[in-house]
């Protein structure tokens, strides 16, 4: 005779046979057949925690160790630039004489360049500068890239095989070279609009340079393939579920279903690509400043501290060193915490 067959009810309201028992195998007490009380329940049943996509996706992203270490160190590269300046005696331009080629001190932690202006001080504009870039370069990215890709994608047949072949081109245009053709073509242009005009746009573009316009002009026309790239695969596959089918049998017009259903489903993949895309345009502004059609003097940027520190590699290599440091740290931490968005997002590599 097996526990199972026990009457349930007996064992419930009345006193257990010993007997009985013994021949099952079980000893228990009568307070051991009595239900479990509501405390006990929630000891012993554990509720499955209930937790959304983007809860989920915080959760993730903040147990990737090597992403949060990196976010923190971009947040106090932030604050380093933005902040910083306003606790320093001087701006980027302020020379102190007599104090040329410093090494670091108490004074000027990062030392003097060979015009006496501190060092610290510069790496905060030129680190503000390349934030700047970055950001508003990958917001150029993403406006650009995620309406054509939609666009593409969802319409589908000749017009997205003509829009793909638009693309083909615009990808085979060398990025460099344009950036080079367009500082160089602006240049006299801006030079004689800002003589022309006092305003305060026509100074804010003198500050930033034609090399630095340039870049701006080349990611618009020429970077967002990669996004535009992502996100039509994303509405391809999108457009094929049925809900989809269901708004448009109900009337939904295609920018209203681009807008409200395909947009948010593809979100993951368009933060992932804008986290990316920034450390590519940094990237790409120390470069051209480095080669010197970036930003203009006496603005700077950390490729053009870099390339004022070339110069004197072997007797101040800290004019060098530090920018350089500064800008691949920076790097570095970006792309570290677009794979983290890249892990969190992706609900296939969830464990």
């Amino acid at each position: 005779m097996s526990f199972l067959e026990l009457d349930r009810k007996k064992l419930l309201t009345m006193q257990p046979d010993p007997e009985v028992l013994s021949q099952c195998g079980v000893t228990l007490n009568p307070e051991d057949l009595m239900p479990a009380s509501e405390e006990e329940k929630e000891g012993y049943i554990q509720k499955p925690e209930s937790m959304g996509y983007w809860a989920d996706a915080k959760r993730r992203f903040k147990e990737n160790k090597v992403a949060m270490v990196s976010l923190y160190f971009i947040l106090i590269v932030i604050v380093f630039a933005f902040i910083g300046p306003l606790f320093v005696k001087g701006d980027y331009t302020t020379q102190f004489r007599g104090m040329e080629n410093l090494g670091p001190s108490m004074r000027f932690p990062f030392g003097t360049d060979k015009l006496g202006r501190d060092l610290m001080v510069r790496t905060m504009f030129g680190a503000r500068v390349s934030i700047i870039v970055g950001v508003f370069a990958s917001l150029i990215v993403l406006v650009i890239g995620t309406i054509y890709g939609s666009v593409s994608g969802y319409l589908g047949g000749k017009v997205d095989n003509v829009m793909m072949r638009i693309l083909d081109l615009v990808y085979s245009v060398p990025d460099v070279l344009v950036v080079i053709l367009l500082a160089i073509t602006i240049n006299n242009p801006l030079k004689s609009w800002v003589n022309a005009s006092q305003s305060s746009l026509s100074k804010s573009l003198q500050t930033l340079g034609p090399g630095l316009i340039s870049i701006f002009i080349a990611f618009g026309l020429l970077y967002w393939v990669s996004m535009a790239r992502i996100i039509r695969g994303q509405v391809l596959t999108l457009k094929q579920n049925e809900y989809i089918t269901a708004v448009v049998a109900l009337g939904g017009s295609k920018k209203r279903i681009i807008k409200k259903h395909l947009y948010p489903n593809c979100i993951g993949q368009i933060i992932v690509m804008t986290a990316m895309q920034i450390p590519s345009a940094i990237f790409l502004e120390s470069f051209l400043s480095f080669l010197g059609i970036g930003v203009s003097a006496p603005m700077t940027s950390l490729g053009a501290m870099a390339s004022d520190g070339l110069g004197g590699i072997y007797s101040y290599p800290h004019r060098l060193v530090i920018p350089s440091v500064v800008l691949s740290l920076i790097i570095l931490s970006l792309n570290l915490i677009g794979d983290g968005l890249r892990d969190a997002l992706d609900p296939r590599l969830k464990k």
